[in-house]
């Protein structure tokens, strides 16, 4: 006689089985949650001649990643006066609620998350002007800085106290055996009034958008003005004729990368960052080279390019670390030398912070404001741009599972041609590297109870423990 169950103990069976399990998983993801690694402390993190800018508590210690950490500013230009109407309020850092570590942060202004998320993506369209390519920037005349001012975020990152030196450009150059633009090309551009030789003015060619820069041939970094001079006795000046490949090359070289643009500018306001204690220039408001002379190296009074009477003590670079640093220990963030940054297009890269060329108010050239910014061909090479590199903080290194037939992120192949266009290639991993989410479980067996969190055996994939990606969102040029 065939025996059998009562169909209550079976249904009883069955649930008692799924709860196990349920309850199993739930425990491992517990267990899994507890053994995740915590963020390493920004305080126990400092690299030699390196400067850190981050939110601080209210201590005076570095705020971890366990809180928004970011800084957020004013960016843009000081001549606009807009920033003003902006309230103290669009700066604070609090995040509020049940779902704080993930909310979207300043948002108790009456608005939803979803409207928030919406004014982020969308902003404001204003088509009276006609429509806008996409990376369009509204620069004011004066300084080249964004136009209107407006609210940005950056998250924490270390930067050079100062621009890259001839001598440490130099350790690179003996060590790798590189070879900048300006060579490869064979010129790059110097002022027409530092030339050694005069009557090459008569026959030199010139810079169709500045006709005081002068193709020198053989002009590079180790002969700042062409043959016959010398890097020597400036080696603790600024780096200058290289390229923004030539910069990147070197930062990556040691470990760091350029800046962005928005890092960049928070790093020269140097807490200036609300519409109360926003100013104009690193020295304050007063727009005079009395003021302006002991905080940056700018061209001064006389009549640009044959006549710098050098009231700051410099006619052209000065050593780095001459003037008073910003209020973050920063040197040279106006003046001295133009600083390449990250962004923009190969046609267009961006430059910030100004040169010895430039004047305090707008009056020839770019006005030397914290704002000051301008656009260059990405291989142009002159006597008045440099750069400095930044590295950002450490974090834990965060894990998720790729199953087989997925694309796998993190890994990309980017390749930009000679107009500056972009072209990735996804990295694959073979068939070897995955691991099959295999067990005995049998769905023929008349004991089998398929667990609805897993995989049927007929759809399960090899899967494989991998780096997870950071992903940077940012609406930088």
């Amino acid at each position: 006689m065939m025996s059998s169950r009562h169909p209550l103990f079976i249904l009883v069976w069955i649930t008692t089985c799924l709860l196990s399990k349920t309850t199993t998983a739930n425990t491992s993801d517990v267990e899994g949650k507890d053994e995740e690694e915590p963020h390493p402390d920004p305080n126990e993190e400092d690299y030699s001649g390196m400067i850190y800018v981050g939110r601080m508590d209210d201590d005076g210690r570095r705020a971890g990643f366990h809180v928004d950490n970011g800084v957020k500013y004013i960016f843009g230009t000081g001549f606009d006066e807009t920033h003003k109407e902006i309230e103290e309020k669009d700066l604070h850092h609090e995040r509020y609620g049940p779902h704080s570590g993930h909310d979207v942060p300043d948002r108790a202004h009456g608005k939803t998350r979803e409207q928030v998320l919406h004014e982020k993506r969308r902003g404001e369209l204003d088509l009276s002007k006609g429509p806008k390519p996409f990376g369009w920037f509204e620069e004011h005349p004066l300084d080249g800085g964004c136009v209107p001012p407006k609210v940005v975020r950056v998250d924490p990152f270390f930067i050079d106290e100062a621009p890259v030196t001839n001598k440490e450009y130099g350790k690179f150059v003996r060590a790798t055996y590189y070879e900048t633009e300006a060579e490869k090309f064979g010129w790059s551009f110097v002022l027409s009034s530092f030339l050694p030789n005069a009557d090459e003015l008569e026959s030199a060619e010139v810079d169709p958008e500045a006709e005081d820069w002068v193709a020198v041939t053989e002009a590079y970094w180790r002969n700042p003005e062409g043959p016959g001079t010398s890097y020597k006795y400036r080696e603790s000046h600024p780096v200058t004729h290289v390229s923004h490949r030539d910069a990147a090359e070197y930062c990556k070289w040691t470990g760091k990368r350029l800046p962005g643009e928005r890092e960049w500018e928070a790093a020269a306001r140097a807490g200036q960052y609300g519409p109360a204690n926003r100013t104009l220039y690193v020295w304050g408001e007063d727009p005079t080279i009395e003021a302006s002379k002991e905080h940056a190296n700018l061209w001064g009074e006389g009549d640009f390019p044959w006549e710098n009477r050098g009231e700051d003590g410099w006619r052209a670079t000065s050593p780095v670390k001459s003037f008073k640093p910003n209020a973050y220990g920063l040197y040279d963030m106006t003046g001295n030398v133009w600083e390449w940054v990250r962004g923009g297009k190969h046609k267009n890269r961006i430059v910030r912070g100004g040169s010895y060329v430039d004047s305090y108010d707008g009056s020839f050239n770019h006005a030397a404001t914290l704002g000051a910014r301008a656009t260059l061909h990405g291989t142009t090479t002159t006597g008045n741009v440099g750069f400095r590199c930044v590295k950002s903080p450490q974090k834990r290194v965060e894990y998720h599972y790729v199953y087989e037939g997925e694309e796998e992120g993190g890994a990309q192949l980017v390749m930009e041609d000679a107009d500056g266009k972009k072209y990735s290639q996804q990295q694959k991993s073979g068939r070897g590297d995955f691991d099959d989410d295999d067990d005995d479980d049998d769905e023929f067996d008349e004991d089998f109870v398929h667990d609805p969190t897993k995989p049927r055996p007929d759809e399960r994939r090899g899967r494989k423990k991998v780096v997870k990606p950071r992903t940077l969102n940012s609406d930088e040029l």
